[in-house]
Parts: C-alpha cells; sequence; structure tokens
C-alpha cells in the first residue's frame, strides 16, 4: 500500500467536494494535452456549473476541458484562444459563455504572476490599442508606456502529471509538462492527477519539475478514456 504519511493522497471522490458551482478553477494543458481527465471526468459526473475556467484554451469539443465547456458548465473563460472548440464560439456568441481573451504568452505570465505573489505583470502589447487596452492601467518606465496586466489566481487549480510521490514532488511527460509547472502554483487548493505515484524518495530530485510544496491533494489517474473521449 502507498504510504500516505503526509494525507495528500485521496479519492477521485474527495478531490471533487472541493469543486462547487460558481467556483474558478485553473487547468493545466494545452489543447487537451496534459489536462488531468479523471479529475476532469469526477467534475462533470458532479454536475459542477458556473464556474470561471483559467486555461491555456478551451480545447477540443470532447476532450479535456472542452467537454466542460461544450457541456455548459463554464460561465466565463480566461483564456489564449477558442478556435479548436466550435461549441465555445457558439456559446460566447450567443452570450451564454464570457470569454476574456490574453495572448499566450501574456496568459503564462499572468499565472505565474499569480503563483508567486506578484502585483502584475507590465507588457507592451496592445497598448496602442484601444480595444486590448480598454479597462486597464497605463503605466510608464524610462519613457515607455505599459499595459499593467494583472495577475491570476484561482480557488482550485487541477494539474497532470507522469510520476509524483506522496508529498506531491511531480514529474511531467514531455510536452505534457506545458503550462502545468504555473498553474500548480496560482491554486488556493492545487490538485494534482498523477499517473504512478511512487514511494517518497523514489524521484531524482533533478527531474522534479514541481515541488511538493505546492500541492494540497495527489489523485491516482484512471487515464484517459478514449471511447468517451473521441465520441
Amino acid at each position: 500500500m502507498m504510504n500516505n504519511e503526509f494525507g495528500k493522497v485521496i479519492s477521485l471522490h474527495e478531490a471533487v467536494q472541493h469543486i462547487d458551482d460558481g467556483c474558478s478553477l485553473m487547468v493545466g494543458g494545452f489543447g487537451g494535452i496534459g489536462s488531468p481527465p479523471s479529475l476532469i471526468e469526477a467534475i462533470l459526473n458532479k454536475e459542477v456549473k458556473n464556474m470561471t475556467l483559467i486555461c491555456n484554451d478551451t480545447g477540443f469539443p470532447d476532450i479535456g476541458v472542452g467537454r466542460l465547456v461544450s457541456r455548459g458548465r463554464v460561465k466565463k473563460a480566461i483564456v489564449s484562444h477558442i478556435g479548436s472548440n466550435p461549441a465555445a464560439g457558439k456559446l460566447m456568441h450567443e452570450g451564454k459563455l464570457e470569454v476574456e481573451f490574453s495572448p499566450q504568452g501574456v496568459l503564462v505570465e499572468r499565472i505565474r504572476a499569480g503563483g508567486v505573489g506578484l502585483g502584475g505583470i507590465l507588457v507592451d502589447i496592445g497598448v496602442d490599442n484601444e480595444w486590448v487596452a480598454k479597462g486597464k492601467q497605463v503605466i510608464e518606465v524610462d519613457g515607455r508606456r505599459y499595459l499593467l496586466e494583472l495577475p491570476l489566481t484561482a480557488d482550485v487549480s487541477i494539474v497532470y502529471a507522469k510520476k509524483g510521490d506522496p508529498f506531491g514532488n511531480l514529474i511531467y511527460d514531455k510536452s505534457a509538462r506545458n503550462t502545468n509547472p504555473y498553474v500548480a502554483m496560482a491554486g488556493h487548493i492545487t490538485i494534482a492527477e498523477v499517473e504512478e505515484i511512487v514511494p517518497l524518495g523514489q524521484l531524482n530530485p533533478e527531474e522534479i519539475i514541481t515541488p511538493g510544496i505546492f500541492i494540497n491533494h495527489i489523485v491516482q489517474s484512471k487515464g484517459v478514456n478514449w471511447k468517451w473521449a473521441w465520441e
């Protein structure tokens, strides 16, 4: 039996008790790659609704976070694009989904800023564009004008890792690493779905990407059910 001396390893049922109607949910992943499939399935089964989703994108209609969007569980999405999910565009145009766009690099930096406790970041992207700059504070530094982009945090962050130990130290699988390390830092509660949970001390310290100090809870992944993923 896996050692759980830190009390972080919990069931999927216990994990989704932290995710309720109206919460803000930050999800690691990029086009479905690196998003936690079992946690997303559990959220759907719990029928959580009216969430604010913070993620790189709205995924594909029937994969990853795209399933939350397509099934109308998200009231607002803070993302870099929605082009891969026709349902997101339809819901936005019908007024059923509010979308806040942020350039991909800016979005990730806003998440990182939230995770490390910064008050915001200064960017010159869109500073001279009335639509982009609307409602944002302009700050001048050494004669140059910047937009103040505010940090992003969430009630709950969920991430996906290849390996983890009972303390929550995580190793990611190649490109599935993507936004997960930043998302892990920016949740008031962070839940890691892990493919393989190994005993404490078995992970090479030089390979650990996310230290367990950022992880509140760990769940064993059930993997991707490709039947529902591609239906």
